[in-house]
């Protein structure tokens, strides 16, 4: 996969978005972090979902297989209320859990609000894909995108994905030194 084919989905999971009662204001504030912090060249793919499990999955599931995105990042739907089920239709679609993620996460924005704790964001690996579940609001989506993107190039280079490079300046990418492309 050449850079130009580089493809992430952007997914806001929102009752209220899709009815056009509150205006998305995740999906924009993932696209505009991505594109400050990655220097590859890619190609975002938008989507909005209500909260329904089985639409959220379905998402997920063409995302991956059918555009072949390397990663997916979601935005709502990861608190304790009845309907927020993103985690759910995570796991649901996911062949392996990484926890971590959703830690690291939950960590950073203990910083800012005490109710961090409620959060129940997480990440996948579906086939070649990374999915991680954002929080809704677009300033606790830059600390957490803060928090856990140094990860996301290499998880995605040990998923057979394309090599993600980053704005220094905005995130620092870790990889091992054996995993680091020579100029």
């Amino acid at each position: 996969m050449s850079e130009t084919e580089v493809r992430i989905g952007i997914v806001t999971v929102s009752d209220r978005a899709t009815r056009g009662e509150y205006e998305d204001l995740g999906g924009p504030a993932m696209i505009d972090w991505l594109k400050r912090a990655l220097i590859t060249n890619w190609q975002p793919v938008p989507r909005l979902v209500a909260d329904e499990q089985h639409e959220i999955e379905a998402v997920f599931m063409e995302l991956a297989d059918v555009d072949r995105c390397c990663l997916i990042v979601t935005s709502g739907g990861t608190g304790p209320a009845r309907r927020d089920v993103t985690p759910e239709a995570t796991k649901a679609v996911c062949d392996k859990v990484l926890e971590g993620f959703g830690e690291q996460m939950r960590s950073v924005s203990l910083h800012h609000v005490p109710t961090a704790i409620l959060s129940r964001q997480l990440a996948g690996i579906r086939g070649g894909t990374l999915i991680i579940n954002l929080p809704g609001k677009p300033s606790a989506i830059s600390d957490c995108l803060d928090a856990v993107f140094p990860a996301v190039p290499y998880c995605i280079d040990l998923i057979e994905g394309p090599y993600l490079e980053t704005n220094e300046d905005i995130v620092v990418a870790f990889r091992p030194k054996h995993a680091q492309r020579r100029p």
